[in-house]
């Protein structure tokens, strides 16, 4: 199952039994093996915005940012930090509304849209979109319907 460290914590209420039920879900239905560790960071919109103009060429902000530090995970420790999540609690807010979830279910659907960027999934092609959707969708059911 994958391990992580919440680095902060946002101003609502996010429960970490979800997110160790989202990672096992994710771990069980892909099949990953994986012993390292995943950071789970929240920045303000200025510093995602930079990171986002650094590493995707795109000047704006975004709710998640998606990184894997290594191709080779051969000669890691199991506590060596692989992959990172960086989220906007601003925009995590702003989509709550939008899309009438509350905050910390929308904390969860980046969560496990995020995770999968870091296991190699993309929606950048039309089919990409659509198996990595299936996917979300089925881990989210998985998590809050069983």
């Amino acid at each position: 199952m994958f391990k992580y460290n919440l680095v902060d914590k946002p101003s609502f209420y996010i429960n970490e039994k979800v997110i160790d039920n989202i990672f096992y879900i994710i771990w069980n239905i892909v099949n990953i093996i994986q012993k390292w560790t995943l950071n789970i960071v929240f920045l303000d919109d200025d510093s995602i915005k930079k990171l986002n103009k650094n590493y995707r060429n795109i000047d704006k902000t975004t709710d998640v940012l998606s990184f894997h530090y290594f191709d080779d995970f051969s000669n890691l420790l199991d506590d060596d930090i692989a992959w990172e999540i960086i989220l906007s609690e601003t925009r995590i807010k702003d989509q709550a509304i939008e899309y009438w979830l509350g905050n910390e279910n929308e904390f969860y659907k980046l969560i496990i849209h995020s995770t999968l960027h870091i296991i190699w999934y993309d929606h950048e092609l039309d089919n990409e979109y659509e198996i990595m959707q299936a996917l979300e969708d089925k881990i989210w059911l998985e998590v809050f319907w069983n």
